[in-house]
């Protein structure tokens, strides 16, 4: 629970809309970290799917199919 009595908090509740969006923007942002794990294993598997479509191992849908 927020402390309301909290300056920082008193602060931030008095600034302008446009202001607070901007805060809240920039902190959701710096909570998304990239999983170094996850980018590894995509980047192999678009390096395999890549490939395979190169040497014809992997078809492109058509696009109805994508829709």
């Amino acid at each position: 629970m927020i402390d309301r009595k909290n300056p920082l908090i008193r602060e931030v509740t008095s600034l302008p809309p446009l202001v607070k969006l901007q805060l809240v923007d920039y902190l959701l942002e710096s909570l998304d970290m990239p999983d170094t794990e996850i980018e590894k294993l995509w980047a192999e598997e678009s390096s395999r799917r890549w490939n395979g479509y190169k040497a014809g191992e992997i078809g492109s849908p058509l696009y109805w199919q994508g829709r």
